[in-house]
Protein backbone atom coordinates (compact mmCIF):
# COMPACT_ATOMS: atom_id res chain seq x y z
CA UNK A 1 0.00 0.00 0.00
CA UNK A 2 1.21 3.17 -0.73
CA UNK A 3 1.48 5.11 2.92
CA UNK A 4 2.77 3.55 6.04
CA UNK A 5 2.58 -0.23 5.73
CA UNK A 6 2.74 -0.54 9.54
CA UNK A 7 4.55 -4.08 9.57
CA UNK A 8 6.36 -3.76 13.06
CA UNK A 9 5.74 -6.67 15.66
CA UNK A 10 7.15 -9.50 13.16
CA UNK A 11 8.73 -12.07 15.14
CA UNK A 12 9.89 -15.27 14.65
CA UNK A 13 8.19 -16.11 11.57
CA UNK A 14 9.09 -13.11 9.49
CA UNK A 15 9.64 -13.65 6.36
CA UNK A 16 6.01 -15.67 5.70
CA UNK A 17 4.23 -13.20 8.13
CA UNK A 18 5.41 -10.82 6.24
CA UNK A 19 4.04 -12.72 2.65
CA UNK A 20 0.98 -13.60 3.81
CA UNK A 21 0.22 -9.77 5.91
CA UNK A 22 0.93 -8.49 1.93
CA UNK A 23 -1.20 -11.04 0.22
CA UNK A 24 -3.80 -10.30 3.14
CA UNK A 25 -3.66 -6.58 2.59
CA UNK A 26 -4.36 -6.43 -0.96
CA UNK A 27 -7.41 -8.91 -1.29
CA UNK A 28 -8.72 -6.72 1.41
CA UNK A 29 -8.29 -3.46 -0.35
CA UNK A 30 -9.33 -4.15 -3.64
CA UNK A 31 -12.28 -5.98 -2.30
CA UNK A 32 -11.85 -9.23 -2.33
CA UNK A 33 -12.41 -9.69 0.54
CA UNK A 34 -15.89 -7.91 2.09
CA UNK A 35 -16.43 -5.97 5.58
CA UNK A 36 -17.44 -8.50 7.72
CA UNK A 37 -16.34 -11.58 5.61
CA UNK A 38 -14.45 -13.66 8.38
CA UNK A 39 -10.61 -14.61 7.92
CA UNK A 40 -10.23 -18.55 8.47
CA UNK A 41 -6.61 -18.89 9.36
CA UNK A 42 -6.67 -22.89 8.89
CA UNK A 43 -7.63 -21.79 4.84
CA UNK A 44 -4.71 -18.67 4.90
CA UNK A 45 -2.16 -21.35 6.23
CA UNK A 46 -3.16 -23.92 3.58
CA UNK A 47 -2.95 -21.19 0.92
CA UNK A 48 0.30 -20.03 1.92
CA UNK A 49 1.90 -23.37 2.84
CA UNK A 50 2.73 -21.86 6.25
CA UNK A 51 1.63 -22.70 9.82
CA UNK A 52 -0.97 -20.77 11.63
CA UNK A 53 1.20 -18.63 14.06
CA UNK A 54 2.35 -16.82 11.01
CA UNK A 55 -1.14 -16.25 10.19
CA UNK A 56 -1.78 -14.91 13.46
CA UNK A 57 1.16 -12.35 13.73
CA UNK A 58 0.08 -11.16 9.66
CA UNK A 59 -3.34 -10.50 11.59
CA UNK A 60 -2.04 -8.86 14.67
CA UNK A 61 -0.55 -6.27 11.55
CA UNK A 62 -3.48 -5.57 9.70
CA UNK A 63 -5.69 -5.28 12.92
CA UNK A 64 -3.05 -2.74 13.55
CA UNK A 65 -3.36 -0.80 10.04
CA UNK A 66 -6.92 -1.02 10.67
CA UNK A 67 -8.03 -3.82 8.23
CA UNK A 68 -9.06 -6.57 10.34
CA UNK A 69 -10.94 -7.49 13.34
CA UNK A 70 -9.57 -9.96 15.91
CA UNK A 71 -11.98 -11.65 18.70
CA UNK A 72 -10.45 -13.59 21.19
CA UNK A 73 -11.19 -17.14 21.14
CA UNK A 74 -13.37 -16.61 18.26
CA UNK A 75 -11.45 -15.65 15.07
CA UNK A 76 -10.47 -12.91 12.29
CA UNK A 77 -12.65 -10.35 10.45
CA UNK A 78 -12.67 -8.13 7.74
CA UNK A 79 -13.42 -4.63 9.58
CA UNK A 80 -16.53 -3.41 8.71
CA UNK A 81 -17.77 0.13 9.94
CA UNK A 82 -21.59 1.20 10.67
CA UNK A 83 -22.67 4.84 8.67
CA UNK A 84 -21.83 6.35 12.17
CA UNK A 85 -18.71 5.10 12.51
CA UNK A 86 -17.86 6.21 9.16
CA UNK A 87 -18.89 9.46 9.60
CA UNK A 88 -16.66 10.07 12.51
CA UNK A 89 -13.60 8.72 10.55
CA UNK A 90 -14.19 11.16 7.69
CA UNK A 91 -14.93 14.07 9.75
CA UNK A 92 -11.57 13.43 11.50
CA UNK A 93 -9.67 12.92 8.48
CA UNK A 94 -11.28 16.38 7.75
CA UNK A 95 -9.34 18.13 10.44
CA UNK A 96 -6.01 15.46 10.61
CA UNK A 97 -5.28 15.44 7.52
CA UNK A 98 -5.04 18.93 6.29
CA UNK A 99 -1.67 19.09 9.34
CA UNK A 100 -0.54 16.29 7.93
CA UNK A 101 -0.55 18.59 4.27
CA UNK A 102 0.11 21.35 5.66
CA UNK A 103 3.70 19.76 7.14
CA UNK A 104 4.43 18.26 4.42
CA UNK A 105 3.85 21.05 1.91
CA UNK A 106 6.88 23.64 2.17
CA UNK A 107 9.37 20.45 1.24
CA UNK A 108 7.22 19.17 -1.66
CA UNK A 109 9.68 19.95 -4.74
CA UNK A 110 9.02 19.73 -8.49
CA UNK A 111 9.45 16.18 -8.26
CA UNK A 112 6.95 15.52 -5.92
CA UNK A 113 4.43 18.09 -7.98
CA UNK A 114 5.43 15.97 -11.23
CA UNK A 115 4.22 12.78 -9.47
CA UNK A 116 0.86 14.33 -8.26
CA UNK A 117 0.35 14.85 -11.77
CA UNK A 118 0.76 11.62 -13.39
CA UNK A 119 -1.05 10.46 -10.40
CA UNK A 120 -3.76 12.71 -11.10
CA UNK A 121 -3.79 11.93 -14.88
CA UNK A 122 -3.98 8.16 -14.23
CA UNK A 123 -7.39 8.48 -12.43
CA UNK A 124 -8.50 10.47 -15.22
CA UNK A 125 -7.82 7.60 -17.77
CA UNK A 126 -9.60 4.77 -15.63
CA UNK A 127 -12.15 5.62 -17.47
CA UNK A 128 -14.85 3.54 -15.62
CA UNK A 129 -11.89 1.13 -13.81
CA UNK A 130 -12.77 2.20 -10.30
CA UNK A 131 -9.78 -0.10 -8.98
CA UNK A 132 -7.34 2.04 -10.66
CA UNK A 133 -8.42 4.95 -9.56
CA UNK A 134 -8.56 3.85 -6.08
CA UNK A 135 -4.99 3.05 -6.83
CA UNK A 136 -3.96 6.16 -7.96
CA UNK A 137 -6.27 8.30 -5.76
CA UNK A 138 -3.90 6.61 -2.95
CA UNK A 139 -0.77 7.31 -4.90
CA UNK A 140 -1.68 10.91 -5.14
CA UNK A 141 -2.75 11.99 -1.55
CA UNK A 142 0.15 10.06 0.25
CA UNK A 143 2.70 11.43 -2.59
CA UNK A 144 1.30 15.09 -0.90
CA UNK A 145 1.62 14.35 2.41
CA UNK A 146 5.40 12.19 1.87
CA UNK A 147 7.42 15.41 3.20
CA UNK A 148 6.08 15.24 6.43
CA UNK A 149 7.83 12.17 7.20
CA UNK A 150 6.96 9.51 9.88
CA UNK A 151 4.91 10.28 12.91
CA UNK A 152 2.14 9.27 15.04
CA UNK A 153 -0.85 11.65 12.45
CA UNK A 154 0.43 9.64 9.35
CA UNK A 155 -0.37 6.26 11.01
CA UNK A 156 -3.35 7.03 12.32
CA UNK A 157 -4.58 8.78 8.81
CA UNK A 158 -2.77 5.22 7.48
CA UNK A 159 -5.27 3.22 9.25
CA UNK A 160 -8.36 5.22 8.40
CA UNK A 161 -7.29 5.62 4.43
CA UNK A 162 -7.24 1.50 5.59
CA UNK A 163 -10.65 1.10 7.51
CA UNK A 164 -12.80 3.41 4.79
CA UNK A 165 -11.54 2.10 1.79
CA UNK A 166 -14.27 -0.42 0.59
CA UNK A 167 -16.92 3.00 1.27
CA UNK A 168 -14.33 4.80 -0.74
CA UNK A 169 -14.92 2.16 -3.47
CA UNK A 170 -18.64 2.43 -3.18
CA UNK A 171 -18.76 6.23 -3.09
CA UNK A 172 -16.10 5.79 -6.36
CA UNK A 173 -18.62 3.50 -7.72
CA UNK A 174 -21.40 5.66 -7.30
CA UNK A 175 -20.02 8.45 -8.79
CA UNK A 176 -18.82 6.88 -11.98
CA UNK A 177 -22.25 5.60 -12.27
CA UNK A 178 -23.71 8.76 -12.52
CA UNK A 179 -22.42 11.93 -13.34
CA UNK A 180 -18.91 11.17 -13.09
CA UNK A 181 -15.72 11.69 -11.40
CA UNK A 182 -15.77 15.48 -12.92
CA UNK A 183 -15.90 17.12 -9.25
CA UNK A 184 -12.94 15.16 -8.04
CA UNK A 185 -10.40 15.42 -10.64
CA UNK A 186 -10.91 19.05 -10.19
CA UNK A 187 -10.66 19.18 -6.74
CA UNK A 188 -6.96 17.22 -7.21
CA UNK A 189 -6.13 19.64 -9.72
CA UNK A 190 -6.68 22.63 -7.39
CA UNK A 191 -4.67 21.03 -4.91
CA UNK A 192 -1.77 20.31 -7.50
CA UNK A 193 -1.99 24.11 -7.83
CA UNK A 194 -2.11 25.18 -3.79
CA UNK A 195 1.17 23.12 -3.59
CA UNK A 196 2.61 24.36 -7.18
CA UNK A 197 1.83 28.08 -5.83
CA UNK A 198 3.07 27.12 -1.74
CA UNK A 199 -0.28 28.10 -0.26
CA UNK A 200 -1.36 26.18 2.90
CA UNK A 201 -4.42 28.00 3.72
CA UNK A 202 -5.83 26.90 0.43
CA UNK A 203 -4.76 23.48 0.34
CA UNK A 204 -6.22 22.70 3.69
CA UNK A 205 -9.79 24.23 2.10
CA UNK A 206 -9.51 22.05 -1.22
CA UNK A 207 -8.77 18.92 1.08
CA UNK A 208 -11.41 19.72 3.55
CA UNK A 209 -14.04 20.41 0.78
CA UNK A 210 -12.67 17.11 -1.15
CA UNK A 211 -12.71 14.84 2.03
CA UNK A 212 -16.56 16.10 3.26
CA UNK A 213 -17.77 15.84 0.22
CA UNK A 214 -17.63 11.81 0.10
CA UNK A 215 -18.64 12.08 3.49
CA UNK A 216 -21.66 13.89 2.79
CA UNK A 217 -22.49 11.05 -0.47
CA UNK A 218 -21.85 8.05 1.63
CA UNK A 219 -24.11 9.80 4.56
CA UNK A 220 -27.23 9.76 1.90
CA UNK A 221 -26.65 5.77 1.57
CA UNK A 222 -27.10 3.76 4.52
CA UNK A 223 -27.34 0.64 1.88
CA UNK A 224 -24.16 0.27 1.94
CA UNK A 225 -23.42 -0.22 5.63
CA UNK A 226 -26.03 -2.44 5.83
Amino acid sequence: MTGPAGQGGLDGHGGASVRIADALRTAILDGSYRPGERIRQEDVASRSGASRMPVREALRVLQAEGLVTLVANSGAWVAKLTLAECAELYQIRERLEPLLLRASLPSLDGGAIARMTEFAKAMEAADGDVAAFLRADRAFHWASYAAAGPGETREIIARMWNSTQHYRREFTRMAVGRAGLGATHLEHQLLIDCIRRADPEDAERVLVMHIRRTRSELAGHPEIFA
